[in-house]
């Protein structure tokens, strides 16, 4: 539907609304109720007024950005995609109460709650357009970041601290992405915030998600009490709450339960590398050779932990030579029934695969579900680097540790079950940059590039500057500002006081000590939870007082931040608007260091020279993502560069959707589009539609 015609369904229907609210339901006996709605009604036509010329405008230029005709993205048009899905929920529940206000089954109070959240989220998206239109006037023609020195301006920082945010995460949550994710998002934001609830009890890993499952009810019940607690947590929780939270996958229970329905495999065994200096072939010359050494950044050199996976058992992976570098346990090496006991030949190809986690999180454990499912898919052995984590393990640690794996990979392929011919990177989001990294410095240190690189999602630059896109950090329920801006800070080791091996997660001891205290939290979880149903107005107290909270007490330091007492609002808006201002203020540190320029850092910001001669580059990139701008620049710059680059962005999906992939038919759609990159780099026909992997839905 063209927006003149959405926006004049929207007013319409709102008229609509406050006739059959003066008509028939003028004589309801919760007349309080009706004259609020008609209130709400009127300040959608308002916001819908408003919000039209500024659509018109976006869309009449935001073409201008797109890397190319046939590839439309770009944050301005995500900012115009996301308006459209709201208005759109808007006109679906408009026009039920319209039709059953006068029922007598009709809930007036759930009606009005429904109604009056997506209002608050239509203001805020008219401020969302606003700040893009400053940038719009800012920048120059055709480029998506703010050319400002210092990075992100003072205003959108400011912003960001004070405007409400928690529409975005109660009754209103992922009503931008598909309808198929909106359950788990729901379910991850219940969690985050029972989490978060529990953070700072004595408890580990499990025990604090045990505690936290019975403490959830209240949020289930209660959207507003979700919002308002989502959005304390996501702006003043530290970055160890957000490493605990996102490592919880990691743990054997969880990873037991997702291995259940995930692809069966030969070979998934954990190695670790020898810290010892390499020789490898010369690119330029193969007669020549070049050194390659551990890495040794920050405490000295050290092995590197890795993960091969394959569905076939080939040749190498059960030598004596590999299984010597295997755990202490031993290899999970499988045989189950249907599959065949012999050795299958080495692979002409080998994927090497660098996880996400923005830095800070997660293993090859949290990617190993559509690892196991492509290995099968693309017939290859896959090796997925397990590099240090920030904050404890800063650049370029993990940089180092991923260069290493990959010289290690070509060395040693024969162990691994391929020859090498055939070369893939693949990452997601931290993966993704540090696939293009690390191809960079194998062109430094003239060492053999990959084929190619399949970047899902990747950060590209890792400074604060603004982009349309990035204002989604607004409203985002899995990549808030203020969480990107830990990562960042981490990674670029700036407040981090020292720095120290990053320990590995022993997930079966926290499991034993979980199991321990597990029964103690269900008596104490189950009762809190049973009361917060029996008092539901003492839980919306809580949520009061935790939103007049100017700093929680758990939050970061604030001689880290910007002053949250008195919030310097943007000049920008028109008169007579001003979006929703919330009562529990972000404690925000803006990272700033020259780290975060630096080429292997930010490849958007390397100078030709470095990108120039990197090998065909694949990016899979989200329409919905704050990170879309990242990729739809970096890609610009390839190819202005006449250097081989596609971009493909994928609709409705949310940053991270390959850790999603057996969710939903998008998701298993996405997935498939990456695996088709990588058969491009490959050279690997396409498999007819009966042996492809079934999708779950």
């Amino acid at each position: 539907m063209d927006h003149k015609d959405v926006f004049a369904a929207l007013q319409m229907v709102c008229s609509d609304v406050i006739l059959a609210l003066n008509g028939s339901c003028s004589n309801s006996s919760n007349a309080d109720a009706t004259d609020h709605l008609l209130g709400v009604m009127r300040q959608i036509q308002e916001h819908g007024r408003a919000v039209e010329p500024l659509i018109t405008g976006f869309t009449a230029v935001y073409h201008h950005f797109d890397l190319d005709a046939q590839t439309p993205g770009n944050g301005y048009r995500t900012l115009v995609k996301v308006v459209h899905s709201c208005i759109t929920h808007i006109l679906e529940k408009a026009r039920y109460i319209a039709s059953n206000c006068s029922g007598a089954f009709f809930r007036m109070d759930h009606n009005m709650a429904e109604i009056e959240a997506y209002c608050s989220a239509l203001c805020q998206l008219r401020a969302l357009l606003y700040l893009a239109q400053i940038l719009l006037h800012d920048n120059a023609h055709g480029q998506l970041y703010s050319q400002e020195e210092g990075g992100l301006s003072e205003r959108f920082v400011q912003e960001y601290i004070s405007m409400h945010k928690a529409c975005f995460y109660g009754r209103c949550l992922g009503f931008q992405f598909s309808p198929s994710l909106r359950p788990f998002l729901q379910t991850v934001v219940i969690s985050m915030v029972s989490f978060g609830e529990n953070y700072k009890k004595q408890q580990t890993g499990l025990g604090i998600a045990a505690l936290s499952f019975f403490t959830s009810g209240k949020y289930v019940v209660d959207p507003e009490l979700r919002g308002t607690e989502f959005e304390r947590i996501t702006q003043n929780l530290d970055m160890q709450f957000w490493k605990t939270f996102w490592n919880l996958t990691e743990t054997e229970l969880l990873t037991s339960l997702t291995r259940i329905a995930s692809t069966v495999v030969q070979v998934n065994v954990i190695l670790t590398t020898p810290g010892v200096s390499l020789s490898l072939p010369m690119a330029s010359d193969p007669s020549l050779s070049v050194s390659v050494n551990p890495p040794v950044a920050h405490w000295g050199p050290g092995p590197v932990k890795v993960r091969l996976i394959s569905h076939t058992l080939r040749q190498g992976q059960d030598s004596a030579e590999l299984l010597a570098l295997s755990r202490p346990e031993g290899p999970q090496l499988s045989l189950p029934g249907g599959f065949s006991r012999q050795t299958a030949p080495l692979s002409p190809c080998l994927l090497i695969h660098f996880h996400g986690g923005g830095f800070v999180a997660q293993t090859s454990k949290s990617h190993e579900n559509y690892l196991k499912s492509w290995s099968k898919d693309l017939n290859v052995p896959i090796l997925s680097v397990d590099y240090s984590l920030a904050p404890e393990a800063p650049f370029p640690r993990a940089l180092e540790e991923c260069f290493y794996a990959y010289c290690w990979a070509l060395k040693n392929c024969h162990l691994l079950g391929s020859t090498a011919e055939r070369v893939c990177l693949v990452g997601d989001s931290a993966g993704g940059n540090l696939c293009i990294t690390v191809s960079m410095r194998a062109m430094s240190h003239g060492v053999r590039v990959p084929d190619g690189i399949v970047a899902a999602y990747p950060a590209t630059l890792l400074t604060t500057d603004a982009s349309p896109s990035r204002l989604l950090t607004l409203i985002d329920p899995l990549l808030p500002l203020s969480v990107l801006y830990k990562c960042i800070d981490a990674y670029a080791g700036s407040s981090c006081p020292s720095v120290q091996p990053a320990q590995q997660i022993d997930t079966l001891a926290a499991l034993g000590q979980d199991t321990v205290k597990l029964l103690t939290n269900f008596a104490q979880g189950a009762t809190n939870w049973f009361q917060t149903l029996l008092e539901p107005k003492s839980s919306a107290a809580a949520a009061a007082a935790a939103s007049s909270s100017t700093i929680p007490s758990n939050g970061p330091s604030p001689s880290k931040s910007h002053s949250v007492e008195k919030p310097q609002e943007v000049q920008e808006y028109p008169e007579n608007f001003e979006p929703l201002r919330s009562r529990c203020l972000v404690d925000i540190y803006t990272p700033c260091t020259p780290i975060m320029k630096n080429p292997l850092v930010s490849p958007l910001l390397a100078p030709d020279s470095l990108l120039k001669g990197l090998p065909p580059v694949h990016i899979v990139a989200s329409a919905l993502d704050a990170l879309l701008d990242d990729s739809v620049m970096f890609a610009k710059k390839l190819r202005n560069m006449n250097q081989p680059v596609t971009l493909t962005v994928v609709e409705d999906l949310p940053h991270g959707f390959l850790s999603l992939f057996q969710l939903s038919k998008e998701t298993q759609e996405a997935s498939d589009i990456c695996v088709k990159r990588i058969r491009e780099v490959f050279q690997l026909e396409e498999l007819p539609a009966d042996q492809r992997q079934p999708g779950l839905s």
